[in-house]
């Protein structure tokens, strides 16, 4: 490992840890040379999963999209972050049962609706209303309708 201060390859480790679930270690370094620490990480490589798009294209899997996505949807609901990070770690999850690596977003939005109309219908109406992509106010009205009614909704 190469010293980010002075370059130097010449450091030992002075401390390791197990990060969050092992996927991550986290190593202090000590620097021979110029006597600086500085940290690492090390997690497995992993191949790249890949989200189908509704168009037939395909990006990678971005967790942090999908954060994103939950968090505007539970903005000012009693929903916390580490309620949202297991939803996301689910989905994960179910990548990593896939053989193929890929999985169409679809699937990752039904999932995520059904997540979130479990946690909280208000988070579920606003995801859905986004995901489903009401055309007007008789859309949404359906959606509402269906969630009180204990169903959860229009099927596609």
């Amino acid at each position: 490992m190469r010293c980010p201060f002075c370059g130097s390859n010449t450091e030992k480790v002075v401390d390791s840890r197990e990060g969050r679930n092992g996927a991550v270690i986290r190593r202090r370094r000590h620097c021979l040379q110029c006597h600086r620490r500085f940290t690492t990480y090390e997690r497995i490589e992993e191949i790249q999963f890949m989200v189908v798009k509704k168009d037939g294209r395909r990006e990678p899997f971005d967790r942090n999209k999908i954060l994103s996505g939950l968090l505007k949807a539970t903005q000012k609901r009693p929903v916390s972050v580490n309620q949202l990070e297991a939803i996301v770690e689910q989905v994960e999850a179910l990548l990593a049962e896939k053989p193929d690596r890929e999985i169409a977003s679809s699937e990752i939005g039904e999932r995520l609706m059904q997540r979130l109309h479990d946690l909280d219908p208000v988070a579920y109406v606003r995801f859905a209303s986004v995901y489903r992509q009401f055309k007007d106010v008789s859309d949404f009205v359906a959606e509402v309708k269906g969630l009180r009614e204990g169903g959860g909704g229009q099927e596609e």
